[in-house]
């Protein structure tokens, strides 16, 4: 079964992407908070444990009566969309309605978060690396804010860099509502769970 292919009962499923970079080393980084967005989705409903697959780290279930698929691709940030295969070939897949992913935004204060239906990559490769994958921009991505990048300060440093104590625990304190804001999006689409959720 590859990435964007239909159930068994006909239903494309909803996949998740989280940005980040593997290694222990990344794993606290302003840069792997889709990932930590994804970790407690599957937390939240049951979804784990991730498995290997491909060029990805997987977890798949049904949450909110849809059918879910959540990706970590190991191919770094900046090659994001190399973990995607083919998924734009796959029957029943349609990036605007499918595809959710979930990045980190060093333009966005701490704790900030933006969906959005569609739209540029904003100087995130890893975004920029998924929308030359599928020839499209037209996918939701879910932003959450990790401070903005200082004066002076380079923006790879920035993002690989961990969050001060304090930020961290404003994102971590808001993983529950994160969570709830990718089920809402894979139940009723990115305009109600941008309604709800956006701050």
């Amino acid at each position: 079964m590859t990435l964007g292919e239909a159930d068994a009962c006909g239903s494309s499923a909803k996949i998740v992407v989280g940005i980040g970079n593997p290694g222990p080393e990344y794993e606290a980084t302003r840069h792997n908070v889709g990932w930590w967005v994804l970790d407690r989705f599957a937390y939240d409903h049951g979804l784990g444990p991730f498995e290997r697959r491909g060029r990805a780290w997987e977890a798949r279930g049904e949450a909110g009566g849809a059918n879910v698929r959540l990706l970590k691709p190991r191919t770094y940030v900046n090659r994001t969309g190399q973990a995607l295969g083919g998924l734009w070939l796959d029957r029943g897949f349609q990036a605007e309605r499918d595809l959710l992913v979930v990045a980190d935004d060093a333009n966005l204060a701490v704790g900030r978060v933006r969906l959005r239906p569609g739209g540029g990559a904003g100087g995130h490769k890893g975004l920029k690396s998924v929308s030359g994958a599928l020839g499209t921009q037209d996918y939701a991505r879910l932003r959450i804010g990790v401070g903005e990048r200082p004066s002076g300060v380079d923006l790879a440093d920035w993002v690989l860099s961990a969050m001060p104590a304090e930020d961290e625990d404003v994102v971590v304190d808001l993983l529950p509502e994160l969570s709830r804001a990718v089920g809402e999006w894979a139940k009723s689409g990115p305009a109600a769970a941008m309604n709800q959720f956006n701050r």
